[in-house]
């Protein structure tokens, strides 16, 4: 009972506070100079949440120019070797998974007595929605330890990329159990793509204090957010990105939303809902 009262009142809290002024704040904060402050929060940080410094290119908190080079930090290219299977679908980050398993028409499902709109959740793009339709999804929520950049799951030509402007809730698991429509309320950056396979889209979810979203072919996304969707048709750029090959990064963290269309893709038995992921892992396999 206690436990359940405290849920809520931290959702409660959450409609209350100025979401977007906070997660600006943070912005500001995390991309301070001050050593002495980045080191002394980078080393709570650490203890804290146990981040496993020795994966880093870079282990030594001190060396970092701002606590947002140390939340994005690279890790040594041996510690994530991608799956070897030549039909892998491969993880995209480090986290856990929040929900996986078939899209219902254009319903996808959150949680318990939770489901979003496809079609909400890609800006009401519905020429893209209408390819993922009773596809599969993948909800992978990265908590403030795990690697916070974003790699691809299957090699892909980029097609468009849509900025859906939103609210900032967390995205938790406290959060996602108890916020309706939460990941189509958000703030969210879909990236969609041709694979050879198929359509595929990466949504990237905003939340509160994550400070910005980024891409390599595009950098920051947002902020600034605006108040209206914003588009950007890639389809005669040539945009290519390999398998396993950076595509984002989260500036503070928060969740990836996988789609792919029908009989594309299948995950292994492992992926169900908070199973940890590894980026570069199989969790599933193309069909196509």
């Amino acid at each position: 009972m206690f436990s359940n009262l405290r849920d809520n009142l931290f959702v409660l809290l959450q409609y209350l506070l100025p979401q977007h002024p906070i997660s600006r704040l943070v912005h500001w904060f995390v991309r301070l100079r001050v050593q002495w402050l980045k080191n002394l929060v980078g080393r709570w940080f650490i203890g804290h949440f146990k981040v496993n410094m020795t994966e880093a290119v870079e282990e030594d908190i001190t060396a970092y120019s701002d606590f947002n080079s140390f939340f994005t930090r690279a890790l040594k290219p041996d510690v994530r070797p991608l799956a070897a299977d030549a039909n892998a679908v491969l993880s995209p980050v480090d986290g856990a998974v929040s929900q996986a398993g078939k899209i219902d028409g254009d319903a996808i499902f959150q949680a318990k007595g939770h489901s979003y709109s496809l079609n909400t959740l890609l800006g009401n793009a519905d020429s893209w929605s209408d390819k993922f339709q009773n596809g599969l999804f993948a909800t992978l929520y990265l908590s403030p330890r795990d690697y916070h950049r974003i790699h691809m799951p299957l090699t892909a030509t980029l097609e468009h990329v849509i900025h859906v402007p939103g609210r900032l809730f967390s995205v938790n698991p406290v959060t996602t159990r108890k916020v309706p429509g939460l990941f189509a309320r958000n703030e969210r950056v879909a990236c969609l793509f041709n694979t050879e396979h198929g359509p595929m889209g990466m949504v990237l979810v905003g939340a509160i204090n994550v400070a910005s979203i980024e891409t390599v072919w595009q950098g920051v996304i947002t902020p600034p957010a605006g108040k209206r969707v914003q588009s950007w048709d890639y389809h005669d750029k040539k945009v290519i990105l390999n398998a396993g090959e950076e595509m984002g990064r989260f500036n503070m963290g928060s969740t990836v939303i996988l789609l792919f269309g029908p009989e594309q893709v299948e995950w292994v038995d492992s992926v169900k809902a908070e199973a940890p992921v590894r980026m570069g892992e199989l969790i599933g396999t193309t069909l196509l």
